[in-house]
């Protein structure tokens, strides 16, 4: 200023001085007088700065929540829970899955030193109950999932029954008490299991028809175990007690818990449904995040569609009119004797699978209903590795537990169940997860190489280092965004395993084989900050209330918390500050 007070510098001048500072410097320059602090909140100016640090591309506009260019440059910088504050030590061995309750209070993790443990999530986490599974002949946990009221936690693992064989099993544990209410299994273990209501959840089985053909039963179960003559209404008081003997009609579960049939599908080489969950449609017509917006349509995966990028799949109904004609001319002319293509014991017994199958698929079913649920997995059509996701609708009466046990659908146990839509990622499926409205699919994948081509399902294409994460829109079955590719896996396809991943109103975290754990923005598709360990993250969680608390988990044995910046300060509040216009950024580097 001059004498008279006149700036000396046109703010013309000083804004194109900030242009080339950092922003802490910007933000420094700020406090130094109110001319060059108005410069400083320029919405131009940091326009440019976001652009710039961020390295996002110039034609992806600004969230469309954001209120200012400076806003949101914080929100990135000061929202992400990139500081570690917390390392808990409990487990003895590898920790596999997290999953947090719905009201955020507490969580569960589950090892490879075979316990479940919950957590109570306060500022401080501590440990409120772990239970070992090892009496129960389980050999680790490996998922967990509360259900809706947070009342009961679904766990999953692997069981070793008889002559070591290795299944998998659920149990349900009660929140009030802790005590174990049933137990259903589940085959093959990696299925998982998940709640479809808030007193039943699904489960699998699988039955071998061949070498390499096998179809996928997927049940509705009780969460409580049910006796001989004892009423629904009475199971929840019911204590504990040895897994009941199997029936000996062809049972589905080792306990007496199974209430009907959802479906059953057909797997062809080698393929398996595993990693079911649920995503609640309803929920879709108020998104937390349009992924979609301005960007140009992506593929669609749709078995009913005729388009270039139709997907086919397992059990994906009536084929054409062509493919069953030349099935059926292939296996007449087997049976008669005819010269044809040499094929090897596995290809024929695919054709077969395939032509047999044909007249025994249900067509998907649809309803009118405006609420309703999608049952989603992975599952494959060319070799053992998941390369698909099914995709099934689950009708409104499908999602009940009453009428009759078990007997129920005997009479069409002939058929299988079609699919509604198949996405096939060319690669190795190895995580999946839901946005909080349900709407989004995200999947990490590592690809096969360009233009492969599976010729023997039990030796699948090499697979990538790196993994990429892709969007797929439930409500459109059209593929979003482009892929997120920063981190990697380094183990091959057939001791390839999954990598949890999570996704909150703004961020989207997994973890990778690298020792890290990565969270991108969302709607710019960046990476924000990778969270370090000693060895494999396996597993990532953001709290459903407040996804400024992340959770990370480990094969070294530990789980970390991770907390924002802005958190973390409130947190230590107390602590002078001699610069808070300044705190949120300066210091912190990632």
């Amino acid at each position: 200023m001059d004498e008279g007070g006149t700036p000396l510098l046109p703010d013309s001048l000083i804004y194109h001085i900030f242009l080339s500072l950092g922003p802490a410097d910007v933000l420094a320059a700020g406090l130094v007088c109110r001319q060059w602090q108005a410069v400083s909140r320029d919405e131009f100016l940091w326009r440019e700065q976001f652009y710039r640090y961020y390295q996002v591309a110039r034609d992806v506009p600004r969230h469309p929540a954001a209120t200012s260019w400076y806003e949101e440059f914080r929100r990135l910088y000061d929202t992400v829970p990139c500081v570690e504050v917390q390392t808990l030590k409990e487990h003895t061995d590898q920790v596999l899955h997290l999953s947090f309750s719905h009201s955020g209070y507490q969580f569960a993790s589950c090892s490879k030193d075979c316990t479940v443990k919950i957590w109570s999530n306060d500022l401080t986490i501590s440990l409120l109950h772990s239970a070992d599974m090892r009496p129960y002949n389980w050999s680790y946990t490996q998922f967990s999932q509360f259900n809706q009221d947070d009342s009961l936690l679904l766990a999953s693992g692997v069981f070793l029954g008889p002559h070591n064989s290795s299944s998998g099993e659920i149990a349900v544990i009660s929140l009030d008490n802790f005590a174990l209410l049933s137990r259903v299994r589940n085959k093959p273990y990696d299925v998982f299991g998940c709640w479809l209501t808030e007193t039943s959840l699904i489960s699998g089985n699988l039955h071998r028809i061949g070498d390499i053909t096998s179809c996928s039963v997927l049940w509705l179960n009780n969460a409580f175990q049910v006796r001989a003559g004892v009423p629904p209404a009475a199971a929840p008081s019911l204590a504990w007690c040895p897994p009941a003997v199997s029936h000996p009609q062809d049972v589905e579960s080792e306990n007496v818990n199974v209430v009907k049939r959802l479906f059953k599908i057909q797997n062809l080489n080698a393929s398996t449904i595993r990693t079911v969950m649920v995503a609640d449609c309803s929920r879709f017509d108020s998104p937390d995040l349009l992924l979609d917006a301005g960007a140009a349509p992506g593929r669609v995966f749709d078995l009913g569609s005729d388009s270039e990028g139709e997907a086919v799949g397992p059990g994906s109904g009536p084929a054409p009119a062509r493919t069953k004609e030349g099935l059926r001319r292939f296996l007449d002319g087997l049976l008669d004797g005819r010269a044809q293509p040499q094929l090897s014991e596995h290809a024929l017994e695919t054709k077969v699978a395939e032509l047999l199958a044909q007249g025994r698929t249900k067509p998907p079913e649809h309803s009118m209903a405006d609420a309703h649920k999608l049952l989603i997995f992975t599952t494959g059509c060319l070799t053992y590795s998941p390369h698909q996701i099914g995709i099934k609708q689950i009708l409104p009466h499908q999602m009940t537990t009453a009428g009759p046990v078990l007997g129920e659908g005997r009479g069409s146990d002939a058929f299988f169940d079609a699919l509604d839509h198949v996405i096939d990622v060319h690669g190795h499926i190895i995580g999946m997860g839901l946005s909080p409205d349900n709407r989004y699919l995200y999947v990490n994948s590592r690809a096969w190489p360009s233009g492969s081509v599976v010729a023997d399902p039990m030796q699948p294409p090499p697979i990538a280092e790196e993994i990429d994460l892709l969007v797929f829109d439930l409500k459109t079955m059209r593929e979003v965004k482009r892929a997120l590719r920063a981190h990697r896996a380094y183990t091959p396809n057939d001791e390839c395993f999954f990598i949890f991943l999570d996704v909150s109103r703004d961020f989207v975290a997994s973890g990778a084989e690298d020792r890290h754990g990565y969270i991108w923005d969302r709607h710019y598709n960046i990476c924000l900050a990778k969270l370090r360990h000693q060895d494999v993250v396996n597993s990532v969680v953001f709290s459903p209330q407040e996804q400024e608390l992340l959770l990370t988990a480990s094969d070294d044995a530990t789980i970390k918390a991770w907390r924002s910046p802005r958190t973390v300060r409130i947190h230590q509040a107390a602590r002078p500050r001699p610069h808070p216009f300044l705190s949120w950024f300066a210091g912190q580097k990632r």
